[in-house]
């Protein structure tokens, strides 16, 4: 039971940070809070199939400056395929994608951090 809740939590966190860097017009824009919903399994989805692939093919993403760039761009790419998915959910070119990816990035950090501090773990 605690597996479902942590993951209905991770998923409400994940649609308010992507519904957030929607509404801040980065180059990323979502519909309602509804579709930013869908767009977290979506995008969740999509970055497993995409991590996946990249495994398959012997490319790992190590830690450090370079391993955060890899990601970066792999979070672009993941935002800019989910966007064909999603009716809801637009992102303005691969500048756009990146701009979002990092804005995503730091609320995501922001709001764990948030919560962190009230005893919450996401």
């Amino acid at each position: 039971m605690n597996i479902l809740f942590g993951f209905i939590i991770a998923l409400l966190v994940s649609a308010l940070v992507i519904y957030i860097v929607g509404k801040l017009n980065l180059g990323f824009s979502i519909g309602s809070y509804g579709n930013a919903i869908i767009a977290a399994i979506v995008i969740a989805l999509v970055s497993a199939v995409v991590n996946w692939l990249l495994g398959l093919l012997g490319i790992t993403i190590g830690g450090g400056f370079l391993g955060a760039i890899v990601l970066l761009v792999v979070a672009a790419v993941v935002l800019l395929i989910s966007d064909r998915f999603l009716s809801g959910m637009e992102v303005k070119g691969f500048g756009g994608a990146i701009v979002a990816a990092i804005a995503i990035a730091v609320v995501s950090w922001l709001l764990a951090w948030v919560l962190g501090l009230f005893g919450i773990v996401v």
